[in-house]
């Protein structure tokens, strides 16, 4: 399971909860509670298991029973690419999110708005903070969007660190409608590093693509994505990328043979 809890302490802080998920032996899932009271404080869920949402449904209602609200964090929001079409994922994930009753959930930068509108009491919080915090102060000269849908994230990026803003662009075959290639911003830095900045990485072939048509050398080009799932072929972004950034909202982050640096959410959220 990829779900925590956390519990209040008397200065305010919050800390990992004594309560302990388990399943019977019939496949329930149920909540093992300490022997000390203590104050909910969140739950936290990374990834999409729906097993983790049901028993974020019993923590909400224990949260609830014991007379406190019940905050989830889902960084990483369930199907925030299946915002259209049949069947609409993004609205099934948000009517079982929505029914556990949840006081507030803070979702980070999903990839589109229509999934967080879907949710009920939710809360976004963007990535501009955390990437100018934590990964800006490592020195460039460019922030650059990999594609027309990655402009506005890429743009408050560039904006709040004083950074020129380039996008790059996807060529496709008419006939088919897949993508063949990218084409290279013009006038980008002849020097210095470059951050591209985007929310999700899966196999990571896109931004491999991009690379090599940027013809700019891995020393000197950077990555960030929001989520990192770091599927597949993943592991490969190192021959392009000097840095790899991501945070810890799922547990694909961790892949040891993509070596991503992963700043932890928590705090900012």
């Amino acid at each position: 399971m990829s779900i925590k809890f956390f519990s209040r302490q008397a200065d305010g802080s919050a800390s990992l909860s004594k309560v302990k998920p388990f399943t019977f032996p019939g496949g329930e899932h149920h909540l093992r509670l300490p022997d000390q009271p203590e104050a909910p404080a969140f739950a936290r869920v990374t990834g999409c298991d729906v097993n983790d949402l049901a028993v974020l449904g019993l923590w909400a209602d224990w949260a609830h029973q014991t007379g406190f609200p019940a905050v989830a964090h889902l960084p990483y929001l369930p199907a925030a690419r299946a915002d259209r079409g049949a069947p609409f994922g993004a609205q099934v994930y948000a009517n079982l999110v929505n029914a556990l009753s949840l006081d507030e959930v803070i979702v980070f930068d999903p990839h589109s708005p229509v999934a967080p509108e879907l949710i009920n009491n939710v809360r976004v919080v963007e990535s501009t903070e955390v990437i100018c915090e934590r990964v800006i102060p490592s020195g460039y000269e460019a922030i650059l969007a990999p594609d027309a849908g990655a402009v506005h994230r890429a743009q408050q990026v560039s904006d709040a660190a004083g950074l020129p803003l380039f996008t790059a662009s996807k060529t496709r075959d008419f006939a088919t409608g897949k993508l063949t290639g990218f084409e290279a911003p013009v006038g980008l830095p002849a020097s210095g590093r470059i951050l591209i900045v985007d929310d999700i990485c899966d196999g990571g072939g896109t931004f491999m693509g991009l690379a090599s048509a940027l013809q700019v050398p891995a020393s000197r080009l950077d990555l960030w994505v929001s989520h990192g799932i770091f599927s597949g072929r993943a592991p490969a972004l190192r021959e392009y990328f000097g840095n790899i950034w991501t945070t810890d909202s799922h547990d694909g982050a961790f892949n040891s043979e993509v070596g991503a640096n992963v700043v932890e959410l928590t705090p900012y959220l």
